[in-house]
């Protein structure tokens, strides 16, 4: 099997498996000049979002670090920014500019709408025309970022997909590659042995305040339980009846020999090098791979039980699944059938060879079913009310 891809190098060194060029609403009212922008420029991308205004503390730093890692992200050649006004929309600017790659900033105040999309789309027109020439080149596998989550979770999940990743994380590790994983909720029962994982007895005491600060969190404002969210109404539907059943299949997505080597805020970028990290995300599907992906991973690994059809704009999204019906019901969404591994057809480790070779396909260019169907889910954290 390869142990290359063929991607795009960044300025800063960064591998991007994906070529957009960006149109990034810095708040909500930009919206709208962003879409006008992206549907004047053919080739370039508004990605939307509800956020970006009177909020403060904690949660506008979050907020922008998600805007500027989505730009900074490896996958994005380019980024014109939008906002209502100068001030915040330059510091969009000059966070993704600290990559190098090109970035041009507009503000909507003094100028209004038509003004600011007639200069944002020359922009962007150049930026689209720079990008087409961009070449891939062959990189190791040392060089990609990958990300994993699951949804909809079901018996087969635990059983046998996301054991599937996890087969695939323990290849890559030791190959020098960066991977993630995170849904803190989500490990809920499981959150000691998860902790036993950490490469060191700090990581796994950051991890565990990580858990227990966004435990008491639930605690403090659910009414009574979590049912019908930890577990979902799909979940209990594919037979996982408690968050403990559910948070022991998850651990399986991290395999058994990696350990993951620090602890990340949300949307925080790695900094200690190659290996795995756990992030502090929610378990909802879009905004952890939103998060995932303004920390500069470039492709997501997200298996599936009952059939999640969760897409990302600038990250593609490889889809998985062991559960037979899933594969009839939903084949367009599916990108890998491992359900061979519960009819003793298929082992883990060649479950694990399938996936890696089909995530460095991936990476050359392969087009996921998320990406051919449209599905470009971006959805920003928010910590807690505007003031």
């Amino acid at each position: 099997m390869s142990k290359s891809f063929f991607g795009y190098r960044r300025e800063n060194g960064r591998v991007g498996v994906r070529n957009h060029v960006i149109i990034l609403p810095l708040d909500d009212l930009s919206n709208a000049a962003a879409e006008a922008v992206a549907n004047n420029i053919k080739g370039a991308l508004a990605l939307p979002h509800h956020y970006g205004r009177l909020q403060f503390g904690a949660d506008l730093e979050l907020h922008f670090r998600t805007l500027i890692g989505t730009g900074a992200n490896p996958n994005v050649a380019a980024v014109v920014v939008i906002g209502i006004e100068p001030g915040w929309t330059g510091r969009v600017v000059k966070g993704i500019e600290a990559t190098g790659k090109p970035v041009a900033g507009f503000s909507i105040e003094g100028h209004g709408d038509i003004s600011t999309i007639a200069s944002a789309s020359r922009a962007a027109k150049d930026f689209v025309h720079w990008a087409s020439e961009r070449v891939r080149e062959e990189a190791p596998i040392s060089d990609l970022w990958v990300s994993v989550k699951c949804g909809e979770s079901d018996t087969t999940s635990g059983l046998a997909s996301n054991p599937t990743v996890g087969n695939f994380i323990d290849k890559v590790d030791a190959l020098g590659a960066t991977t993630c994983f995170g849904e803190t909720s989500e490990l809920t029962g499981a959150e000691k042995v998860c902790a036993a994982r950490a490469a060191t007895p700090e990581v796994a005491e950051k991890f565990l305040k990580t858990w227990t600060a966004y435990n008491d969190f639930i605690l403090a404002n659910k009414t009574n339980d979590l049912s019908e969210s930890q577990p979902t109404k799909g979940n209990i539907e594919g037979g996982l009846s408690t968050i403990e059943e559910k948070a022991f299949g998850n651990f399986q997505k991290i395999g058994h020999k990696a350990r993951y080597i620090d602890v990340l805020e949300p949307a925080e970028a790695p900094s200690k090098g190659p290996g795995l990290y756990f992030m502090d995300t929610s378990s909802a599907a879009a905004e952890c791979v939103t998060l995932q992906a303004a920390a500069g991973f470039a492709v997501h690994l997200f298996p599936t039980g009952q059939g999640n059809v969760i897409g990302n704009p600038i990250v593609p999204v490889i889809k998985l699944t062991a559960n037979p019906r899933t594969v009839r019901t939903m084949p367009e969404h599916i990108d890998l059938d491992v359900s061979g591994i519960l009819r003793r057809e298929l082992t883990f480790d060649e479950a694990g060879d399938r996936l890696l070779a089909l995530a460095l396909r991936t990476a050359n260019g392969r087009v996921t079913a998320a990406e051919a169907l449209g599905h470009r889910e971006f959805v920003m954290t928010k910590l807690y009310r505007s003031a």
